[in-house]
């Protein structure tokens, strides 16, 4: 008896070491991942699984890589290809694994609440919905209160919208270029980036204002003389470009797709100033941005000392089970009239994944986690853009952070070949980043937030190693 209790003693300070100090990606569970994905999949080969995937799934589906990579299995920071080989993921399925593959904690409430209840439909009140939309309203800014879930990122910017309108009797919306809101006929009108608009189909009283996106300032300015003049440029847009008076200003805190650009300090507080004077409410789209990934902050915006109307999320709000939530105060939640429902949303399973997820990250410390190794991993990016004249800037907040690629530093000429030269060295080296940006020539890097810091280093290696041989 009394070794039992030593043992869940030990269990129990194990539990608490700060995720800092923990190694993932050769853990037992780990190995355990690996071994099943090659037991599991020793009929099929990479080759095989990507025949499937080809074969049926519509041609529109993008993949990485000039061989497409299989994954099958994945556990912390690491994933496993159908050939059981490991590679350290350094990009969180886009920012949506928020605190590593297959988290126990969150796997064994979401396995429990599956026991219980998986769907009702929001027809019917659920424990797991109300206490995260609790949850939900106790770490947003400002008067944040009233939650409503969908299912995606896309539905939750939808959301927004509707909210705004209604409440501001307005229609017309005001975007930004380089911007990225979903898939969806209205997310799609949102989307400043032509290869991401597939659909023909134009929505009257959309408009984008130019970018905050320095490193190529849309006026040929520098910061901080600029006196911020994307930001200021948003009067004349809506005196000459819509009816006057505006339903929203949506923006993301940091422009994801558009290649991890950051705007300067000042940015939202004169843009939101002159949105606010016009009519219009200003919708912070944190589907990447939010749940600790920019560092210190639950939210993306609280960086830059303003509190938005609405808030949408999406990503890794559940660590990559499926959800989308908008929130908003109690004002304009209460202008919404009339039915609204959504069949998915607030799925019980989803909701207590989500609520792990941020027990989790609060439990573990990686608000201030991701800010100590976020401004490590970004410092050591910088020594790398000395060093390679390739790399024209490097920029980010916390485990977000974007390398953007030129053919040289003084004309700036996007570089896209150079990033897929990248890919494939860092693939072959068992590194898995992202890309974006409008020309595509942006590294984009933001593995799960229980990163360490001996990984980030690893990972650093092989982007210089890789950068040696362009």
């Amino acid at each position: 008896m009394k070794n039992m209790k030593e043992q869940k003693k030990n269990n129990s300070k194990s539990n608490k070491m700060p995720m800092s100090e923990k190694k993932t990606t050769k853990t037992a569970s780990a190995t355990k991942a690996k071994t099943a994905a090659t037991v599991k999949t020793k009929t099929l080969s990479n080759a095989a699984v990507t025949k499937l995937y080809k074969d049926y799934l519509i041609p529109g589906v993008i993949t990485y890589y000039k061989d497409p990579l299989p994954i099958v299995s994945g556990k912390g920071c690491a994933l496993f290809d159908a050939e059981g080989r490991e590679y350290l993921d350094f990009f969180g399925g886009i920012l949506t694994v928020s605190v590593g593959h297959c988290n126990d904690y969150i796997t064994n409430r979401f396995i429990d609440q599956a026991k219980r209840l998986q769907h009702a439909s929001t027809l019917y009140p659920t424990i797991p919905a109300a206490r995260l939309a609790e949850k939900l309203a106790e770490i947003t800014p400002g008067n944040l209160k009233r939650s409503f879930f969908t299912n995606s990122g896309t539905e939750a910017d939808e959301t927004a919208i509707m909210m705004a309108q209604h409440h501001t009797g307005a229609q017309e919306i005001i975007a930004l270029r380089h911007c990225y809101s979903g898939r969806s006929a209205m997310a799609m009108n949102l989307t400043a980036h032509s290869s991401w608009r597939i659909s023909k189909t134009l929505l009257p009283g959309i408009k984008h204002a130019h970018a905050p996106y320095c490193y190529r300032c849309p006026f040929k300015l520098k910061y901080p003389s600029c006196d911020i003049a994307c930001a200021t440029d948003l009067e004349e847009l809506i005196k000459t470009e819509t009816s006057g008076r505006i339903a929203a200003f949506i923006a993301e805190p940091i422009l994801g797709v558009g290649g991890f650009i950051v705007p300067p300090k000042e940015y939202f507080k004169v843009a939101v100033d002159i949105v606010r004077r016009n009519g219009g409410v200003f919708i912070a789209d944190e589907v990447q941005t939010a749940w600790g990934r920019t560092g210190k902050h639950w939210f993306g915006i609280e960086h830059f000392g303003v509190v938005p109307e609405i808030i949408s999320s999406a990503k890794g709000m559940a660590n990559g089970i499926p959800i989308g939530w908008t929130i908003t105060n109690s004002e304009i939640a209460d202008n919404l009239k009339g039915l609204t429902i959504s069949t998915f949303g607030g799925n019980p399973v989803s909701c207590e994944a989500a609520h792990a997820t941020i027990d989790f990250i609060g439990k573990e410390n990686l608000l201030d986690h991701t800010h100590k190794v976020g401004n490590h991993l970004r410092k050591s990016l910088e020594e790398l853009q000395g060093e390679f004249p390739v790399i024209g800037d490097v920029r980010g907040m916390g485990l977000m952070v974007g390398v953007e690629l030129v053919t040289d530093k003084k004309s700036k000429v996007p570089n896209p070949e150079a990033v897929l030269k990248i890919f494939e060295e860092t693939k072959k080296d068992g590194l898995l980043i992202g890309k974006g940006g409008l020309y595509g020539n942006v590294l984009r890097i933001s593995p799960p937030m229980t990163i360490t810091k001996d990984q980030i280093d690893h990972a650093l290696k092989v982007l210089k190693k890789a950068f040696k041989k362009l």
